[in-house]
């Protein structure tokens, strides 16, 4: 039976959205290596297109008494963007997106922290098997042998801070679109700003392929994907949307494998096909949870 047309448009723009980001550690990694150090870059990236949104933005502003919940969400939705893209910028693709991916686990811890969702048996068999990937992603029986490097923690730490920004942004369903992608893509430029002073680096020197790329990147890339990802959630059974940008993960570790000339281990095989469950599992429960 086909799809209506709006729920077809809405497949379609999710998956797109998906596939963008998937491949979002290429013009990364490119760029990074044509001299454009990954904090500038996403400073450029993210904060143009809170420009642009921000007419519509101003347009239909938000309560001021929603003023702290937007910040919070621009400081978690930014430190999610910000980590993840310098995570994909200087290390392993398919580490850093199965790292990013044990987001179930954090959504359903903090779902019953903040929100008070009961752990059923099917959200527990979820958190066991993804913390099952997580343990084979970083080394198995080797685990304990080596601290985890600072990419594995800004990896993980992206994951932590994207479920906890969902949260947020549940607890704030009332505000406008537009004032929460301005909020997590001003909060990703501010956060790249501070990464770079922290770390010390200078604006590179830029010239006019430079530049146009930077555009492409933050025009055509990052605002589109994230436009694209916004319209499918919002029309989408809340399940249905989070299996479909599960082809992220497969986009992006397929991806970097065929054209990034990255190796997947067997361990790492294994712990991506057990958080993949664990997060097919997370979606199917919420989607029962938004169905009652």
């Amino acid at each position: 039976m086909p799809l209506p047309r709006r729920q077809g448009l809405a497949v379609s723009a999710l998956l797109g959205g998906a596939v963008l980001w998937g491949l979002f550690w290429w013009p990364l990694k490119e760029l990074n290596a044509a001299g454009i150090h990954g904090s500038f870059m996403q400073a450029v990236a993210y904060g143009l297109p809170a420009l642009v949104l921000l007419p519509w933005a101003w347009r239909n502003p938000p309560r001021r008494s929603h003023a702290g919940l937007l910040l919070l969400i621009a400081l978690l939705g930014g430190w999610a963007n910000a980590s993840f893209a310098t995570s994909l910028t200087y290390g392993s693709v398919v580490r850093v997106l199965l790292l990013f991916y044990l987001a179930p686990v954090w959504s359903i811890l903090a779902a019953r922290l903040f929100l008070g969702e009961p752990f059923t048996r099917l959200r527990l068999t979820a958190l066991g098997l993804a913390l099952a990937g997580l343990a084979f992603t970083l080394g198995g029986p080797d685990i304990l042998a080596a601290p985890l490097s600072a990419i594995d923690l800004l990896a993980l730490s992206s994951g932590l801070a994207f479920a906890l920004n969902n949260v947020a942004i549940r607890a704030g369903h009332e505000l406008p679109d537009a004032s929460r992608a301005v909020a997590v893509f001003a909060g990703c430029a501010a956060v790249s700003l501070g990464f770079m002073g922290w770390s010390d680096q200078s604006v590179p020197a830029l010239d006019a392929l430079h530049l146009l790329a930077l555009a492409a990147l933050a025009l055509g890339w990052v605002l589109p994907g994230t436009l694209a990802s916004f319209y499918g959630v919002a029309r989408l059974d809340a399940g249905k949307a989070a299996i479909l940008l599960l082809a992220e993960l497969v986009v992006g570790v397929f991806s970097a494998v065929l054209i990034g000339d990255e190796a997947l281990s067997l361990q790492e095989a294994v712990g991506g096909a057990l958080i993949l469950t664990a997060a097919v599992i997370e979606a199917r429960t919420e989607s029962t949870d938004y169905a009652t």
